[in-house]
């Protein structure tokens, strides 16, 4: 998410300033493909890990942020959709409804975001940092990012989200892309440029920019 200078740009939301506190992981590290162990113990640690992931997610800038994202197989993810920063923990969806589509996007995969089509409404439950129940009713937008960072804690990129032609198109994108030593992949300097396109010159990927609605960060 991002909110707007007194100049009129986009500027991040921010936490507190500083250095991020993680290195987030990208495409191919096997780290995101795992599902998260839930977490028994809301300690000391458990909070500075939370204020480090919302520095790392405001640095990213993005709108949400989920453990493994950044290497850690704890089922929590930290979100600023526009409200402040919070921390759900163990979270759930236990009720959906609806369908919405947005121009998706994740800091995980960056430079490219799809149209995705999601649950309009859903119900979220979980803990927030200081070990309290929670049920939330959200939809649209605040729905969308509970969905996408609960599928990291399942070990699902939005890449699954796609229908068979685009994700047979993103994966060849993905695969024409820079991978470093490691394997994860690397943005090629698309991310302010024309999308890749395939064959026919249709686009498989486009620049995360928020689509139709650029109030809002696809970056999730």
């Amino acid at each position: 998410m991002r909110r707007t200078a007194p100049d009129g740009r986009s500027e991040p939301r921010r936490y507190h300033e500083g250095v991020p506190g993680f290195t987030i992981r990208l495409f191919g590290d096997p780290v995101l493909r795992q599902r998260t162990d839930d977490v028994t113990d809301i300690d000391g640690a458990l909070k500075q890990l939370a204020d480090d992931m919302l520095e790392t997610m405001y640095a990213a800038p993005g709108v949400g942020l989920a453990a493994p994202q950044v290497g850690i197989q704890k089922r929590m993810f930290v979100y600023d959709a526009g409200e402040g920063p919070a921390v759900v923990i163990n979270p759930r969806i236990s009720e959906s409804s609806g369908e919405w589509t947005f121009e998706e996007g994740c800091l995980s995969v960056p430079g490219l975001s799809w149209p995705i089509v999601r649950p309009r409404n859903i119900l979220l439950e979980g803990l927030d940092i200081d070990g309290n129940a929670i049920a939330v009713e959200a939809e649209e937008y605040l729905a969308r990012v509970y969905q996408h960072e609960v599928d990291h804690l399942d070990g699902v990129l939005l890449i699954e989200r796609l229908d068979p032609d685009q994700r047979k198109q993103a994966m060849r994108t993905l695969r024409q892309m820079t991978f470093d030593r490691g394997g994860a992949f690397v943005p090629s300097g698309n991310g302010g440029g024309r999308a890749p396109a395939d064959g026919a010159g249709n686009p498989v990927g486009r620049p995360d920019d928020g689509g139709a609605q650029p109030d809002r960060n696809p970056h999730l």
